[in-house]
């Protein structure tokens, strides 16, 4: 079900729907396939028309009297599903419908768009769209234009994925202006059938395409879809980079929730974490995705013929320029991009030191002086490439009168094709560097009309690097107690508990491997004070209410309680203080719990959305998670290499290594922790929300204490949500 060469590269098509109006979509649609110089055999399907555009034209795709690979459906719903049914009887091996009024409106339009779906998968026919602006293949061997886009794309080795038709119209003018060419272009609509992890697989295989665009809008598959791309940008086979961009940045649309995770976890979280989790490269917009997929086009030739992508095996990266201003806004975007200014060995400073004239600078970056021509720049760029410390070099030119932009690409591209290193370009300006910047685009180098977007294109080149040279770390091996676990859960949605505090929870994350505090429940001052002191001083109390989920909003904790005077002061003040905050609620008693060693706060949790499934999040805990928002997200369930990623991918990361004095954690707890509680969460799909807050991680070889925690199970109220 995955060949999809019938769609793309069909040896003959019917656009059924084809009409004799100039305008309508059936007319040009064919036209652009007639006029686009389409290889195979077209034919146009109208029953009232003798030909189109002098095209002998057929009244049904069954009276066309050759096989058909393609058929394009340009009709209201109602039609196409008849020319479908008549499409399948003709033995047609793809379908793309164009036309609107299905899934998108609802009612019938979506009732035929499933029937279309259904009939079409028993016969085994792949089907794009409906609602979509078609296919494009532009290769020489191909040239199909089936879109209502007028303009046929350059061929190149990128291919564009896009969930929305008008976003692809601008995309193909705006790839034009940059002579930027594509292998296959596809607008999936209603995705329907065909959708992006489809499209994503037959691309991978596609020798054609060296990088995928995707624009999306909405994805229909989570742990499946970060399982499959995995292998199709790091798998042994043609690891081939994915770009996407994604409508929508905001928060706006988190689910309402109690826990801090269920806050903090919008849409856009499920989405970089699929995204991270799949070694898919995020960018912020079109221009931005041009620039990195001109960067991820980029190959060597090696002596033995073979093509090979260049990307840096580090982040030290040297400039060489002509002109001070612009060096020095490459240098802030390169440390912004997570890169580092290369330092030059003594040799390298020597060679720049005999080529370049005394009022250059010779260390990073390398300014060859305005007045340079193309030998300053072929022996600056020659010098630093060459340096072990170096693992890639952005040059950058400025149009001043002794400048040859012309002859400082060739310079440029010849020490390109001796090096594996990638050399990335930023030639300033339009007329007077426009035959240096085609030569470098004629001869695969990258070339960008900023040193900021250079930088950026560098700084992705690297992300994928990194994730493509990944440690993989041997998986924990564990023994849950997920029949005692279970057993918890059924006992509480017998009696509708649905909010777990400490009490349930701590005794079901013990069922995970966590450690929890001795903790008991005190309905009276003087069973607070026998606890405390069986317990052993000193100890922390904490409000216990099913409608308190908060405690410290409700001034419902008191820590290191040191006698019983102490906790009895402290009984009556808590209970007073959450009768306060809400009148309404029921107070059970207060929790006497045992005082934790001292450790870093984190936060662990989950939450849970239709289709993707659990949501992990780890960050910075405490009071201040929800202010600070230092936290991660991945998708359940993972393993130790991705937990050891989330734990390194937050900004207070330094905390954990020692950071002013404090002792490293126990990082090796908290890794196997979080893969626990993906396991936890995977294991039992009652649990909507759940956060572990504070989580206190003691030094290196300690451990870690559950100080605090709350889970919330499916109810019927949680299912109507």
């Amino acid at each position: 079900m995955q060949n999809l060469d019938a769609i793309f590269s069909p040896q003959s098509v019917g656009v059924i729907g084809a009409s004799t109006t100039p305008g309508k979509v059936g007319h040009d649609i064919f036209a652009n396939i007639l006029r686009g110089n389409y290889q195979g055999t077209l034919y146009p399907v109208n029953p009232s028309a003798r030909s189109v555009l002098s095209v002998k034209a057929y009244p049904t795709i069954i009276d066309i009297p050759d096989p058909v690979d393609l058929a394009i459906i340009i009709l209201s719903p109602s039609l196409a599903l008849k020319s479908v049914e008549e499409a399948i009887e003709k033995g047609v091996k793809g379908i793309v419908i164009v036309s609107a009024g299905f899934r998108e409106v609802g009612g019938k339009g979506l009732e035929i768009e499933n029937k279309i779906v259904s009939i079409c998968r028993k016969a085994g026919i792949r089907v794009v769209g409906p609602n979509c602006l078609g296919v494009i293949n532009p290769m020489p061997s191909v040239r199909l234009n089936a879109s209502f886009s007028r303009r046929m794309p350059a061929p190149g080795n990128i291919s564009f994925i896009s969930q929305s038709g008008a976003l692809c119209t601008a995309v193909l003018d705006f790839a034009a202006d940059r002579e930027f060419g594509f292998s296959k272009f596809i607008s999936i609509g209603n995705k329907a059938d065909v959708d992006e992890l489809d499209l994503l697989r037959y691309l991978h295989d596609d020798l054609d395409t060296e990088v995928i665009m995707i624009y999306l809008e909405e994805l229909r598959r989570g742990p499946e879809f970060i399982k499959a791309v995995k292998e199709i940008t790091s798998g042994d086979k043609r690891p081939t980079p994915v770009l996407v961009i994604k409508s929508g940045r905001t928060r706006a649309g988190a689910l309402a929730a109690a826990s801090h995770t269920g806050a903090l976890a919008g849409t856009e979280a499920v989405y970089d974490a699929i995204f991270q989790q799949a070694g898919i490269i995020r960018v912020d917009s079109i221009d931005e995705l041009f620039d990195f997929a001109t960067a991820f086009a980029y190959k060597n030739e090696s002596q033995l013929g073979k093509k090979r992508r260049k990307v840096p095996s580090g982040n030290r990266v040297a400039i060489v320029t002509n002109a001070g201003g612009p060096g020095i806004v490459a240098t802030d975007m390169t440390v912004s991009s997570g890169l580092n200014l290369a330092e030059f060995h003594e040799e390298t400073i020597e060679v720049l030191a005999s080529h370049l004239p005394l009022t250059a600078n010779i260390h990073n970056p390398v300014d060859v002086i305005g007045d340079a021509a193309q030998d300053r720049y072929e022996n600056a760029l020659a010098a630093v490439i060459k340096d072990e410390g170096v693992d890639g070099a952005l040059v950058i030119l400025t149009p001043q009168s002794m400048t040859n932009a012309l002859g400082t690409a060739q310079a440029i591209t010849r020490i390109a094709r001796r090096s594996y290193k990638p050399i990335l370009c930023c030639f300033m300006g339009i007329i007077d560097v426009s035959a240096g910047v085609k030569y470098l685009q004629e001869n695969g180098i990258p070339v960008f009309k900023f040193p900021e977007n250079a930088a950026k294109a560098f700084g992705a080149l690297y992300r994928y690097s990194k994730w493509l040279n990944r440690q993989h770390l041997a998986s924990f091996s564990f023994q849950h107690d997920k029949k005692r676990a279970s057993e918890i859960i059924e006992n509480c949605l017998a009696a509708e508990k649905t909010n777990l505090g400490e009490l349930e929870g701590a005794e079901f994350l013990k069922c995970y491997g966590f450690n929890v505090l001795s903790s008991h429940l005190a309905e009276t001052e003087e069973q607070a004070t026998d606890i405390a002191e069986n317990i052993s001083f000193p100890v922390a109390m904490k409000i216990v209410s099913p409608q308190i989920l908060h405690k410290s909003d409700a001034g419902g904790i008191v820590l290191g309680v040191e006698n019983r005077e102490n906790v009895k002061r402290g009984f009556r003040q808590i209970v007073e203080n959450a009768s306060k905050y809400n009148p309404d609620a029921v107070i059970n008693g207060v929790l006497i719990q045992k005082m934790a060693s001292p450790g870093e706060e984190v936060i662990l949790g989950m939450n849970r959305y239709p289709v993707f499934g659990p949501l992990l999040m780890f960050g910075l805990g405490g009071i201040w998670v929800e202010l600070i928002q230092d936290v991660v997200f991945r998708l359940a369930p993972i393993g130790r290499n991705e937990a050891r990623r989330m734990i390194r991918q937050i900004k207070g990361y330094k905390i954990f290594s020692g950071f002013r004095g404090r002792p490293p954690v126990d990082t090796r707890i908290l890794e196997k922790l979080i893969v626990s509680l993906s396991d936890m969460v995977t294991n039992h799909p009652e649990i909507m929300e759940l956060d572990i807050n504070p989580l206190l991680v003691h030094a290196e070889g300690k451990g870690a204490t559950v100080a605090d925690c709350r889970l919330i199970l499916k109810s019927s109220d949680n299912e109507k949500k």
